[in-house]
């Protein structure tokens, strides 16, 4: 089968690698789409150093073609979001419910081969079945929005909350709409990039600004987060959370990545900051709250391409071209 294959540190590809069989537990899903994200630029750039090659790929949907020994609760031609979180369900992380943070953490498009191919392996534990009238091709958006959603679960806001958001991209506006749902009384978006700010705007931002010192609230907003991962955005941020406010630390950042803290502040002001990583029971509710209309597929997808052109959708990605891009197998 067709599949990108992240070679070597720097180097995509497109080429033929072996079709998938499933083991005990496992389906075979064929791909419908499968997402670009940050994390495939770290790997390309040798940051989460997973042995290469590798079938890149998370964010993923499509239909069930082959089913493992075992397996129940799927049919054939069923179609599928796929959760990629590969848990050990053995360490004291998985056995006290931190199973994001478990020892030997793995997953699907990271750590084994991934969506962008035309066909990938899954445990049928992590499919969720979409409901008829969801495009099985918008859905590589739900694995997106299980971070979100794990985002605002580690936030646990109260209503009524002013909100400060850094970087409009995919993620940025995902928790911008989660925002509005969850009451926030008000929704900022700063970001470098003005036709990412105006999609901000398209979605109801109350007020989008390419630098936070455009914005008026002298006493600082109740939630800060940075869903950029850039070391000036997160200062800044750091610099804007209320008293008794939380910063969350959202963007993957490269590790080498460096910040300042005020400690006496952090003491004085009683702020809290924290951080979001990946899925922990998430996934069947972002599915949910996808069917039923959180976000709008044809705003969040700005590019679908063949995945002929992976390699060139990963560098006009990383330029910071359009929204969601997403290869079509």
């Amino acid at each position: 089968m067709k599949a990108a294959v992240i070679e070597s540190v720097g180097r995509a590809v497109v080429t033929e690698v072996p079709d998938p069989a499933p083991g005990p537990g496992e389906v075979v899903v064929e791909v419908a789409a499968c997402g670009l994200c940050g994390t495939d630029l770290h790997i390309l750039q040798g940051e989460f150093a997973p042995e290469l090659p590798i079938v890149p790929g998370h964010e993923f949907a499509g239909e069930v073609v082959e089913l493992g020994a075992d397996v129940s609760g799927l049919r054939i031609g069923d179609r599928v979001a796929v959760d990629p979180s590969l848990y050990c369900h053995a360490c004291s992380y998985c056995r006290t419910g931190h199973n994001n943070l478990c020892e030997r953490w793995a997953a699907i498009g990271v750590t084994t081969a991934g969506g962008a191919a035309r066909y990938a392996l899954a445990p049928a534990a992590n499919c969720v079945r979409l409901p008829d009238h969801i495009r099985t091709q918008d859905a590589a958006l739900v694995e997106p929005l299980s971070c979100a959603v794990r985002g605002y679960d580690v936030l646990r806001t109260r209503l009524g909350a002013h909100v400060l958001i850094y970087g409009s991209g995919t993620m940025g506006l995902m928790m911008l709409e989660l925002a509005k749902r969850t009451g926030a009384a008000s929704v900022d978006v700063v970001d470098v990039n003005p036709a990412r700010l105006e999609t901000a705007r398209r979605l109801g931002v109350s007020r989008a600004a390419g630098d936070a010192n455009e914005l008026e609230r002298p006493r600082g907003w109740d939630v800060v987060v940075d869903a950029t991962g850039n070391a000036a955005a997160i200062q800044d941020g750091l610099g804007r959370v209320a008293k008794a406010g939380t910063f969350l630390q959202f963007g993957v950042a490269d590790y080498a990545t460096r910040v300042t803290i005020d400690p006496y502040r952090v003491y004085h002001q009683e702020i809290t900051i924290t951080g979001s990583m990946a899925v922990l029971h998430s996934f069947e509710r972002a599915a949910e709250l996808f069917a039923g209309g959180v976000l709008d597929p044809d705003v969040f997808i700005s590019d679908r391409v063949p995945l002929a052109e992976y390699p060139r959708a990963l560098e006009r990605f990383a330029a910071g071209a359009g929204r969601k891009i997403v290869v079509i197998p």
